[in-house]
């Protein structure tokens, strides 16, 4: 027998709860002569389980049903489903934790957060003491903030003896460049990587070449080359962050990006290049698009991770009118200038593997090769050709 004192020290409720439980019917005392309640070990025991049955979210009432047999089988399931909820909200909350204190799956961690909030993701990454260049390379390439630089060693070492970064074809920048209505005076190539597209743009213009880009052995390379075919009095390299250009406005009447501006978010640039163009003046940019309504699950799954913000092509149409743009034409970049790019790279990738089979940024560059081998047509470049209206 207990005293109600006792069985409180016992089961750590307080005297007042152990009376609203009485209240409730769950335990039953007994008053002695002398005046003191007393309760049985039946009644210790029933509330250990009541306390149990709390633990899996169950109200006093529901315990007293669930204990009586009155239980309904729903209520049960609801408050499983319930529960559910909540442990994945703590396990998204402990994977946020862990990812912050350098632990656990950054990938996952960036790839979800650069989907919901891509500019503050950025920002973030900048207060977190990488510079612009960095913070965009791990937020598109490595997603990881402690492996980072080993990663982007790795990246480089593969793209170091390789001439083109992405796909592309000299016939097809020289067919994009067929719909511009003008003859080009001053051009702005935007992300120019080591300037195969620059050598097609200065062989068919007679333009003075303005090329960007943020890494500056690829302005080195490309200077080599002008230099060597006697062009390098046409050219103007400059080091510098696409998102911060360097120029005055009206300073071009053609801007060229293949492959470039999804780096800073397609719509970010239709805005911000839009000032550099004289009035009339036309942008040729290229960008990933779905070519289908029903891409399968796996390359969904892929862009979604890659390129979260990848449209379809009426969706980018729409987009270049709404800031500023007449469409001129528009058309898919062919399997060829895919596999400009793509031969090389799963050459390369082959060479390091065997040597570096633990390398992320190897496996990344494998899964992608996986990727355009089996569901290219579902996806595609596009090259569009506009007008500022």
């Amino acid at each position: 027998m207990y005293r109600i004192s006792e069985l409180a020290n016992k089961v750590g409720l307080s005297r007042t709860a152990l009376l609203y439980y009485e209240k409730l019917g769950l335990i039953r005392g007994v008053r002695l002569d002398n005046g003191y309640r007393v309760y049985k070990e039946r009644d210790v025991q029933r509330v250990l389980l009541i306390q149990t049955l709390q633990a899996g979210g169950l109200t006093l009432k529901e315990c007293k049903a669930c204990l009586e047999a009155k239980i309904e089988r729903a209520l049960l399931l609801n408050r499983l489903q319930a529960l559910d909820q909540e442990i994945a909200q703590k396990q998204h909350s402990r994977t946020l934790l862990t990812a912050l204190l350098g632990e656990g799956d950054h990938k996952a961690w960036h790839e979800n957060v650069s989907q919901l909030a891509p500019d503050a993701h950025l920002d973030w990454l900048i207060k977190q003491g990488f510079n612009e260049k960095e913070a965009l390379r791990l937020k598109w390439l490595s997603k990881d903030m402690n492996q980072h630089q080993d990663y982007m060693a790795d990246f480089m070492k593969v793209f170091d003896t390789l001439d083109r970064w992405g796909p592309g074809c000299a016939s097809e920048t020289k067919k994009a460049l067929s719909y511009v209505t003008h003859n080009s005076k001053n051009l702005l190539e935007i992300g120019s990587g080591k300037g195969l597209a620059t050598t097609v743009l200065a062989n068919n213009t007679d333009a003075h070449i303005t090329v960007v880009d943020n890494e500056q052995s690829a302005l080195t390379r490309l200077s080599q080359r002008f230099n060597d075919d006697g062009l390098a009095h046409r050219l103007t390299p400059v080091c510098a962050s696409m998102t911060a250009l360097p120029f005055k406005e009206h300073s071009f009447d053609l801007i060229w990006a293949e492959g470039s501006a999804y780096i800073m978010g397609v719509t970010h640039a239709l805005k911000q290049w839009r000032p550099l163009l004289e009035l009339d003046g036309i942008l040729m940019l290229s960008d990933m698009v779905w070519l289908t309504a029903t891409p399968t699950k796996e390359a969904q799954t892929f862009f979604k991770g890659e390129y979260p913000d990848m449209q379809n092509i009426d969706s980018r149409l729409q987009q270049f009118k709404q800031y500023g743009y007449e469409v001129i034409e528009h058309f898919s970049l062919s399997g060829q200038a895919w596999e400009n790019y793509y031969q090389p790279v799963k050459q390369r990738t082959a060479e390091l593997l065997p040597s570096m089979p633990h390398s992320n940024a190897l496996q990344d560059l494998t899964k992608e090769i996986a990727i355009y081998e089996q569901y290219l047509g579902e996806f595609g470049y596009q090259m569009f050709i506009v007008r500022k209206s």
